[in-house]
């Protein structure tokens, strides 16, 4: 006979709770974040922030994109704009903004790679 394993106990996840409990109910973002958009925090911040600020912040130490933020938290991104809009709201993260023009040299770069694939 084979032994049974144990029934798998859920983690605690940030996709298990529902998106409009996170947002209280709000669906816009008062900032345009795009999803390339930079943001970081530094550690002085984190102490500002309650637990659910402090995880996404976390993220922001080091310079993450909206998109990126979003994939990592496990969350709506519709859910992490609202969120890192309060967050804005507060000063706990700031925000880089792309340029205008795009960065020819990196695009270049990334043409190469893409045809080498």
């Amino acid at each position: 006979m084979q032994e049974e394993e144990p029934p798998s106990v859920p983690a605690r996840d940030s996709s298990l709770i529902r998106p409009y409990a996170r947002t209280g109910g709000r669906t816009a973002a008062r900032h345009d974040l795009r999803l390339e958009t930079l943001l970081s925090t530094d550690e002085e911040r984190l102490y500002r922030a309650n637990n659910d600020q402090a995880a996404m912040m976390r993220l922001c130490l080091q310079p993450r994109s909206v998109a990126e933020i979003s994939a990592l938290m496990k969350i709506p991104l519709g859910v992490t704009r609202v969120l890192l809009s309060d967050l804005i709201t507060l000063n706990l993260v700031a925000v880089h903004e792309p340029g205008d023009k795009p960065n020819m040299a990196l695009l270049e770069r990334v043409l190469s790679g893409l045809r080498r694939l």
